[in-house]
């Protein structure tokens, strides 16, 4: 009933956005409409990966890799919400008079539940990345107020998961806002093939930048105990990285994390042609997006400057710092 009178508020913006008016309405609704192509294109996604991963995995797989009854529920709730948001967006366009995009063809590498898991709390954290950065391209006020509402949905999606799998769930203060080409570049990874029927969203994927993993830090005691296993937590500020990068890397490139607000580059070393090192820049906590640029493109993300990328890097945040004279 709720998510029926949502999809009814969708259309009749639709509808609005699609009435007859001058050409510079007609330039605001095709930007929207673009918008919400590529924002349908994203829940299709994710609408395709809860409902696989609801088949290939019971309740009983969940409870044996040690989720709760209660988590499997609670991904149920998520699977429908990803259904509503498709129905919600591919309602808008229809009465915006245009033909929604169809669900495409995946291939996930998850392959057990922890493996879901982890993946889920990524693709979340995009997608809430995707909707906040295209938040300031939204001109019609309805599409604007029901992606806002989808994106604090996404956020929750993506708070959830990330505490199911041992991390923190608000590392950051701010959320990090993506351009609609990175987050495409991620999502393309996971495409094999589209309907000819959908619209070219008019994106081009960056070349690819892949991060090594090897930075992790040992936690003792385990690590003065030969023979035995650790855990990885993921690098802190301060520490070293690296990427490999699709083909060569140009001398004197940048990596840049990008990182709730915080857009920081840092000049990178580069070995082996393909592979560059960089420091984890102070401040930076949770999800980070990591791109080597030709440039300096400190405070301000310019995907012009972009070489490749983003690659995905997990950074583990600092203590926070509670300050009893801020009240």
């Amino acid at each position: 009933m709720v998510a029926s009178k949502i999809i009814s508020v969708l259309a009749a913006a639709g509808l609005a956005a699609a009435a007859p008016a001058g050409t510079s309405l007609q330039k605001r609704a095709n930007i929207d409409n673009t918008v919400l192509q590529f924002a349908l294109t994203l829940e299709h996604l994710e609408n395709v990966f809860y409902k696989q991963a609801l088949k290939n995995y019971t309740l009983s797989d969940f409870q044996a890799a040690g989720y709760s009854a209660d988590y499997y529920n609670n991904l149920k709730y998520i699977a429908y919400d990803e259904q509503v948001h498709v129905q919600a967006l591919s309602a808008a366009l229809t009465a915006a008079g245009q033909k929604p995009v169809q669900a495409c063809t995946y291939s996930f590498p998850s392959t057990d539940v922890k493996s879901f898991i982890t993946l889920s709390s990524v693709l979340e954290n995009v997608g809430t990345s995707a909707y906040l950065g295209a938040a300031p391209l939204i001109t019609n006020k309805q599409y604007l107020t029901v992606a806002g509402s989808i994106l604090a949905v996404e956020a929750l999606h993506t708070s959830m998961q990330r505490e199911a799998i041992g991390e923190i769930p608000m590392a950051n203060p701010f959320e990090t806002p993506l351009d609609p080409t990175s987050v495409y570049t991620l999502a393309a990874a996971f495409i094999k093939s589209c309907p000819s029927s959908n619209a070219p969203l008019g994106f081009t994927a960056f070349p690819g930048l892949t991060y090594d993993g090897k930075s992790c830090t040992c936690e003792e005691p385990v690590c003065s105990n030969k023979g035995k296993s650790s855990s990885c937590r993921p690098p802190s500020s301060g520490a070293s990285v690296k990427f490999t990068a699709a083909k060569k890397i140009p001398a004197g490139s940048y990596v840049t994390f990008v990182n709730g607000l915080t857009v920081t580059s840092v000049k990178g070393t580069i070995s082996n042609k393909k592979d560059i090192t960089a420091t984890i820049p102070t401040g930076l906590g949770g999800q980070t997006y990591v791109f080597v640029t030709k440039s300096d493109v400190e405070t301000t993300f310019d995907d012009s400057q972009v070489l490749f990328g983003p690659s995905i890097l997990e950074v583990n945040p600092a203590a926070p710092a509670i300050d009893n004279s801020v009240l």
